[in-house]
């Protein structure tokens, strides 16, 4: 029954094809644009992701998400300091900014200062020269994707020089940290050196990073709040403030939301129309099968087996076109950080075969209902 199936399926070959490539379409669509959808709302938590040592993250109660910032008083260090559980408090500098490169082009940055002795919040990876060199006054490093941006076609390089608010820096070393949802090169100083190059100002520290001393981080996140005042977040809950924020306050759920609905229905489309097609084109095949004796049950499993066939074979070379792209692209700065995530294969997959099977059910009907006396027909 297998191979009579197969060989029904094959016989077509315009049909068969056509079948494949709304699976095919269906998948494409609906993994790329899922996975991407993914990447950048991870992209919009990098920062506070890629801080690692900390439990709880300070801040001022107006702070809605991680590009939200609302300087802190210095004295509040100190008053989080002396929070029963607190391990420890470094302050931590978040902004934005323009560099100045020695032949006059400008680019935007993102300036991160940490702690000057502890370096917590620095970048864990290091891609060239020595991430302690921060230390010293007028150094800095660059992320690998900001370098690519800022100079792109050139090799990596260090000890080049640039300007900042009319202070000269020198990168001393390029990291490979995550990157953010703007997109901007990521400029990492001590927090000293933050504070010298900044606009003047009566406050500089953005967020102050804490760690617990064996307390659970949620209750300590509680007790800083309600004895210093300020707003206090774990990690994850930080995390998922700043993608929430981005999930509420923009458009971009709805069109990738939109984008992946059109492929599924386009998709669900051409294939349970190209399906319903070809099994009424055979009808009198199946008519002949059952004038033989072969019984609906058997020809479920047929029907069954070409319609697992298509979902195969298109699910798989949808999966593939897409692993190529993000393959193909992975070298792209714009595009870093992006894959194929398996919970995206699976959803698919599952999609793939709601879809299948529904234009299987509206197919069988004319499969169990067809008359054998069909093939003796004129």
């Amino acid at each position: 029954m297998i191979k009579i199936a197969i060989k029904m399926l094959l016989g077509d070959r315009a049909k068969y094809l056509g079948l494949v490539f709304g699976v095919t379409f269906a998948t494409l669509l609906m993994a790329q644009q899922v996975s991407i959808f993914i990447g950048l709302m991870s992209r919009t938590a990098s920062v506070v992701n890629d801080v690692t040592e900390a439990d709880v993250w300070v801040m001022d109660s107006r702070v809605r998400y991680i590009e939200e910032v609302e300087p802190l008083r210095d004295v509040e260090l100190t008053n989080v300091r002396s929070v029963p559980g607190v391990k420890w408090a470094v302050p931590f500098f978040k902004g934005l900014s323009t560099i100045r490169m020695p032949d006059g082009l400008t680019q935007q940055v993102q300036l991160i200062g940490v702690d000057d002795v502890s370096l917590v919040g620095i970048c864990p990876k290091s891609y060239m020269g020595d991430p302690e060199s921060i230390r010293h006054p007028q150094t800095a490093m660059i992320d690998k994707n900001g370098y690519k941006f800022t100079w792109p076609e050139q090799p990596f390089k260090l000890d080049r020089e640039i300007e900042v608010n009319d202070n000269r820096l020198t990168l001393s070393a390029i990291c490979d940290s995550t990157p953010t949802f703007l997109t901007f090169p990521t400029i990492y100083v001590s927090y000293a050196t933050a504070v010298q190059i900044t606009p003047q100002g009566c406050n500089k520290m953005s967020f102050i990073l804490v760690k617990s001393a064996g307390t659970d981080p949620k209750v300590l996140a509680d007790r800083i709040g309600k004895q210093t005042g300020l707003q206090a977040l774990t990690q994850d809950e930080f995390a998922w403030r700043s993608i929430n924020y981005y999930l509420t306050r923009t458009g971009i759920p709805i069109n990738f939301g939109i984008t992946v609905f059109l492929g599924m229905l386009i998709g669900a489309a051409i294939t349970a129309q190209t399906f319903y097609i070809f099994v009424i084109e055979n009808l009198k095949q199946f008519a002949a099968m059952k004038a033989f004796g072969v019984t609906n049950g058997q020809l479920l499993r047929l029907v069954l087996t070409q319609a697992a066939l298509v979902a195969f074979v298109g699910y798989s070379l949808g999966i593939g076109l897409t692993a190529l792209f993000f393959k193909a692209t992975s070298n792209s700065p714009a595009m870093r950080g992006f894959f194929l995530h398996w919970q995206v294969m699976a959803g698919s997959a599952g999609i793939i075969t709601i879809i299948i099977l529904i234009s299987t059910i509206f197919s069988l009907r004319k499969v169990f209902t067809v008359d054998p006396a069909v093939v003796f027909r004129g």
